[in-house]
């Protein structure tokens, strides 16, 4: 269910017993993807770290999870890499350096590591948080200093959009990372959101 304000959103109860638990997003993003492949909806996921996790207030603790968990639906991100279909729990980044040139975040999770990269996005919401700039050296520093605290924006070089769907044409072929793993250079990103797609426990 969407989240929306002034409503309670997810549920508190034991973790179904089919529940596939995982410790990061990349396994998050894996067993989804297995699930896909084949004529069965994603399992349940039980989040034991990772970035997801920690935007829902996970705090680990298989046992815990298990007893007493707070149950709920989240987004999906979807992602065509010149054409090609891979999908994120968490982020989307395309980058290389980050100290130069262009950096596109595209946030469904409010953390990207240590860092309070969407400090607004949240998992159920129906959008994606997008974040796009190449700031200079100067504005680079600041901006890192910030991020463990979420207050690197707004920043007149960032730009910010919510969405459901966004599509960018990058300079030139950059290396896309999903759910902190490398996996490939693009330069054409065409970004959707599938709401409610995927059960967790956390």
């Amino acid at each position: 269910m969407t989240v929306e304000k002034g409503r309670d959103w997810g549920e508190v109860g034991p973790a179904p017993p089919d529940t596939v638990f995982v410790r990061s997003d990349a396994e998050a993003r894996d067993v989804i993807e297995t699930s896909r492949r084949g004529d069965g909806p994603p399992p349940v996921l039980g989040l034991l770290g990772g970035d997801l996790c920690r935007t829902l207030g996970g705090r680990g603790g298989e046992a815990r999870v298990r007893e007493a968990a707070s149950r709920a639906t989240v987004d999906l991100g979807v992602a065509l890499l010149d054409g090609r279909r891979h999908l994120f729990v968490a982020h989307l980044v395309a980058r290389g350096s980050w100290w130069r040139g262009r950096v596109v975040a595209v946030m469904n999770a409010q953390f990207l590591g240590r860092w309070d990269v969407a400090p607004r996005a949240h998992p159920g919401d129906g959008r994606l948080d997008v974040l796009d700039g190449d700031l200079g050296l100067g504005d680079r520093w600041k901006a890192r200093r910030r991020l463990v605290a979420g207050t690197h924006v707004p920043h007149p070089g960032i730009a910010q959009l919510r969405t459901a769907a966004w599509t960018v044409e990058l300079e030139r072929a950059t290396p896309v990372w999903l759910d902190g793993g490398r996996m490939t250079e693009a330069r054409t990103l065409a970004i959707r959101l599938e709401p409610d797609a995927v059960r967790v426990v956390v």
